[in-house]
């Protein structure tokens, strides 16, 4: 202890001059990681899960066979379908809702899909003012799949080896 008082270490405070080289060092020649947040948006994994959305195929019919495995599955029961068969004997959803304010983002649903009609999006920036706002209907979940397709599809096919 008394040999470390009297070292030429402590006495030039060579551990604070260094500390404070790296400090300048760092804001002086390195450039800043800091984003400037609503005009510059940082990296979004293809597994990021976000606002949902309902997908179309290519011919503009929904993709939702109303199977009901996404209802089912679901651990919030966040989710409410009914369904009715048409004419041509395939069976369609007449419901969708999703109630966003008690959703857990868990995935689930997309993971549970066999025709990849739910999914959940690349949107995160969907803040609202009344909690009203966050019950999505058939209508609003088909809008955000049309809206957000291509990022949609470009993450699906990123996700694929590993599905």
């Amino acid at each position: 202890m008394i040999k470390q008082l009297f070292s030429p270490k402590t006495w030039l405070l060579a551990e604070l001059v260094s500390g404070m080289a790296l400090t300048l060092k760092y804001f002086f020649f390195k450039p800043s990681v800091t984003i400037n947040y609503p005009y510059e948006k940082g990296p979004l994994s293809p597994r990021f899960r976000g606002e949902h959305a309902l997908r179309r195929y290519a011919n503009g019919e929904e993709r939702c066979i109303a199977c009901k495995l996404c209802e089912a599955i679901c651990p919030a029961q966040a989710i409410t379908i009914e369904a009715e068969e048409r004419a041509d004997g395939s069976r369609r959803t007449t419901r969708y809702d999703i109630d966003m304010t008690k959703c857990i983002y868990c995935g689930f649903c997309q993971e549970a899909c066999p025709v990849d009609a739910i999914v959940e999006g690349p949107n995160f920036e969907y803040a609202t003012e009344t909690r009203e706002e966050l019950f999505y209907d058939k209508d609003k979940l088909l809008s955000n799949g049309d809206r957000w397709e291509s990022e949609i599809a470009q993450n699906l096919l990123l996700d694929a080896p590993y599905r």
